[in-house]
């Protein structure tokens, strides 16, 4: 297991890092070996937050422990189930030290007690439930804040103004707009009813949900410090026309089985 913490000298005795994005250094730490590597934090050199988290992305680390991380921040490094630490100040020795017997030394000690009682493994499977729904939580605020704000502002004559009915046309501007910004593929569900709802083709509707969870134009500069740029422009390239032509395709088939 790989962690990575702030810091803001090369050394273990180094202070945390306030904020993940402008601390002058990532100290990497093996788990299993307690060895450790420095690096020279990237966002400092150019004066881009994102960068710091598409680094970690990039060393594979399984968790990131820091003093502040900003939320557009730790959804991207939750999103490839990296774990998110804030709160954490003092030396990044005593911060390894607070780390390892909770998420590192409790799993092996706790396989040495086999034998749990019922009461145990009840207890536990509702503790895990009600995590599971912690984390589910915000996704459903975020669905009816959502579905709110696109009938607030979102008006019939704006979409069709955009979406004339014109089936190619639709289907490329419905690709367009999903590229964007990536996001959960449950919103992508409640924003593409709403659209068929208000009289939007299912072609650009098609194309705008796979577009969502396939293509990121905003994220595109993380993606390619993790990546590298040719392989990130080429995959987003990709991605926007092939969603644009299986779009098309899963309508048309859609219609032809009598959809």
């Amino acid at each position: 297991m790989k962690i990575a913490i702030s810091s803001e000298g090369p050394s273990l005795e180094s202070k945390v890092g306030h904020r993940l994005g402008t601390s002058a250094y990532l100290i990497i730490v093996n788990l299993e070996t307690m060895a450790f590597e420095t690096l020279k934090n990237p966002s400092t050199s150019s004066g881009r937050g994102m960068q710091a988290v598409a680094f970690a992305i990039g060393q594979k680390v399984d968790a990131v422990l820091t003093g502040y991380c900003s939320p557009a921040a730790e959804s991207y490094l939750t999103a490839y189930n990296i774990e998110v630490i804030t709160g954490k100040e003092g030396t990044v020795s005593h911060v390894l030290d607070q780390y390892k017997p909770t998420k590192y030394s409790l799993p092996n000690s706790s396989l040495a007690r086999p034998g749990k009682t019922l009461r145990q493994n009840v207890s536990e499977a509702l503790l895990k439930t009600a995590g599971q729904f912690g984390k589910m939580l915000p996704i459903l605020i975020s669905i009816v804040l959502l579905m709110g704000l696109f009938k607030a502002f979102i008006s019939r004559e704006l979409l069709l103004s955009i979406f004339s009915g014109n089936k190619i046309l639709d289907t490329i501007w419905g690709a367009c707009f999903g590229s964007i910004l990536p996001g959960n593929p449950i919103n992508s569900y409640i924003i593409g009813g709403e659209m068929l709802k208000n009289g939007v083709n299912l072609f650009a509707v098609t194309a705008f949900m796979m577009t969502w969870v396939s293509v990121g134009i905003i994220q595109l500069p993380a993606e390619m410090v993790a990546l590298g740029r040719r392989f990130s422009i080429l995959r987003n390239t990709m991605s926007l026309l092939l969603s644009i032509g299986i779009a098309i395709a899963t309508v048309l088939v859609f219609n032809l089985i009598g959809g």
